[in-house]
C-alpha cells in the first residue's frame, strides 16, 4: 500500500552517462570547430585534410590528366582532348586544313634543305637557293593569307555563334608536316576519309 510506484522514480540522466563514457573512452581532447570541418570537408570531396597530402594529391590528377590528353592527342579521342584541340570548331578546321595541300608543308623540308646547301660554296647553288627560299616565303605567305580568309568565312557560315578561335590554330596545323599533325588527320589531301590502319596480329 506504502509502496512507491515505478513511474515515481527518477529517470537516470542519459545525457550526463553518454558524456561521461565518451570522455573516458575516447582519450583525446575535443576537436575544435575548424578541425572538425576539414574533416567533413575532405571525405565529402575525397581531398586529403594535410595539406602536404592534398598537394601531392593535385599533381598527381594534374600529370594524370596530361598524360589522357596526351594519349587522346596520339589517338585522336575528341573526348580527352586538351582545351587547345576540343570543340567542334577546332574539328571542323582541322578536318579543312587537312583536306588541302599547303604550300606551309613544304616549309620545314625546304628550310633544312636551303641551311644544308648553304654550306656549299658555290655561287650558281648560292643563288639558286636564295631564289627557292624567296618563292617558298612568297607562297607559304600567300597561302595563308588564303587559308585565313577560307577559315573566316567557312567558320562564319558553320559556327555563326562561336566566334573565330580556330583561325590561327588552323595556320598553325598548315605549317606542320601532315606525319607530325596532332590529332592525326581523319581525311587526306584530297578530301577522303583515311583508313585507319589494322592491328597487326601475331
Amino acid at each position: 500500500m506504502f509502496r512507491r510506484n515505478r513511474t515515481d522514480e527518477p529517470a537516470p540522466d542519459v545525457s550526463t552517462e553518454a558524456t561521461t563514457e565518451s570522455a573516458q573512452g575516447k582519450g583525446r581532447p575535443t576537436p575544435t570547430r575548424k578541425e572538425s570541418e576539414a574533416a567533413r570537408k575532405a571525405a565529402f570531396t575525397g581531398v586529403p585534410s594535410d595539406p602536404k597530402a592534398a598537394r601531392k594529391a593535385a599533381r598527381e590528377a594534374d600529370r594524370q590528366a596530361r598524360y589522357e590528353a596526351r594519349l587522346a592527342l596520339q589517338s585522336g579521342d575528341v573526348r580527352n582532348l586538351p582545351a587547345r584541340d576540343a570543340g567542334p570548331v577546332k574539328a571542323w578546321v582541322r578536318n579543312y586544313v587537312d583536306g588541302r595541300r599547303s604550300a606551309g608543308e613544304l616549309f620545314i623540308p625546304v628550310a633544312v634543305a636551303v641551311l644544308v646547301l648553304g654550306f656549299v660554296r658555290i655561287q650558281a647553288v648560292q643563288v639558286g637557293l636564295l631564289w627557292v627560299w624567296s618563292a617558298m616565303l612568297i607562297g607559304v605567305v600567300a597561302d595563308s593569307a588564303f587559308l585565313v580568309w577560307r577559315l573566316r568565312s567557312g567558320i562564319a557560315q558553320e559556327f555563326p555563334d562561336e566566334g573565330r578561335g580556330g583561325v590561327t590554330y588552323g595556320v598553325l596545323r598548315s605549317l606542320q608536316l601532315r606525319r607530325l599533325r596532332l590529332p592525326p588527320p581523319v581525311v587526306k589531301a584530297n578530301g577522303s576519309p583515311v583508313v585507319p590502319k589494322k592491328p597487326k596480329t601475331s
